[in-house]
């Protein structure tokens, strides 16, 4: 390579590295610029926005982070293997509670899947702990609290079990007339380490702190779990902060809003393309229901697009035959939606 090669794609290279790891904070800092030097006044008032909305659910925030951090610390995340085994309605009840609880994030539960399925874990057990998994998890339950309040952080969880359950015991009858045999694509089955909590878990230390090693990792999952979640909901709250200022409440309430069930199939459609993160979306989900949307809506478009947003997806693609795949994208959508029009009901009550 000659000295002007290097010169053009060393810059090049290093932009591209600089976007590929920092690319959430570019864009926030990039959204502050422009508002700056095309709008001051609602630059000024997006970052106070973002900073109130910040502080106001730091409390939860901290609260997420620990427990992220002392999941990893203890080995706590490595009691999931344990419910997958028994009888298998069992083991759907169980794997919809472990999806539900246990904090794996959409990318990190491909590894546990493929080690499940090559196990010989039944697929509607994995089906119940794959759908509920990427909608709740501790951290994510005390941030929607936050943001949302505790009625919905309590529906949301509830979704992630019923969602599993619906799906497990669903993948359960059509395997009883011998449909979805051999659910994995061909050469796939080892789960790479991330498999190793599932073939051979490690034993669960609660006083953490007692092991130097265990220490170092519970800070550095903090520290790591910290610059995730405040990256993901500062781009959010200011996203929320310019759609209350640009976009007319009328507007929301008529297509998202009322008591029909056009404005949840909408949410769970729209939810598919348009979820950016799982915390990323509860501050925009939080500002659309501030302006009218319905709140089945707003709980539909979170199902919907956790479960099916791109990580989780290609979670799903990489592993599974496309006759799985297609099933677990109706499961999550039909769910979804009727999971937000009993939630739309409720509230009507």
């Amino acid at each position: 390579m000659t000295d002007s090669t290097a010169s053009q794609t060393g810059p090049r290279s290093l932009l591209t590295s600089l976007w590929r790891d920092h690319r959430v904070w570019l864009a926030s800092a990039l959204i502050l610029l422009l508002l700056s030097l095309f709008d001051r006044s609602q630059a000024m008032d997006s970052a106070e926005f973002a900073s109130t909305a910040l502080l106001h659910t730091a409390p939860y925030l901290l609260l997420s982070i620990g427990i992220a951090a002392w999941a990893g610390a203890t080995g706590a995340d490595n009691l999931v293997a344990r419910a997958f085994t028994g009888a298998p309605l069992l083991m759907i009840v169980l794997g919809a509670l472990a999806g539900g609880l246990s904090p794996f994030c959409s990318c990190g539960v491909i590894p546990l899947i493929a080690a499940l399925l090559a196990m010989g874990v039944p697929l509607s057990a994995v089906m119940a702990f794959w759908l509920a998994s990427p909608v709740m998890d501790p951290s994510m339950f005390f941030l929607t609290a936050g943001v949302l309040g505790f009625e919905f952080a309590i529906a949301k969880t509830l979704a992630a079990l019923a969602l599993g359950l619906f799906g497990g015991l669903t993948v359960h009858l059509l395997a009883g007339v011998g449909a979805l045999q051999d659910p994995l694509r061909e050469g796939v089955g080892n789960g790479g380490c991330g498999g190793a909590r599932m073939r051979a878990p490690k034993e669960v230390v609660w006083r953490f702190w007692d092991v130097a090693e265990r220490r170092e990792k519970f800070a550095k999952t903090a520290g790591n779990t910290t610059l995730f979640l405040a990256k993901w909901l500062l781009l959010a709250f200011l996203l929320e902060s310019l759609m209350v200022a640009w976009v007319p409440a009328e507007t929301v309430t008529k297509t998202l809003g009322g008591e029909g069930i056009v404005p949840i199939i909408i949410a769970t459609l729209v939810g598919v393309p348009a979820y950016l993160n799982g915390y990323a979306a509860l501050p925009l989900v939080g500002g659309l229901i501030g302006q009218g949307m319905a709140p089945g809506a707003g709980l539909a478009f979170l199902v919907a697009g956790g479960v099916t947003s791109i990580p989780a997806a290609m979670a799903v693609w990489a592993l599974a035959r496309p006759q799985v795949f297609a099933l677990y994208i109706a499961l999550s959508l039909t769910g979804a939606f009727a999971i937000g029009l009993l939630f739309q009901l409720w509230n009507m009550m």
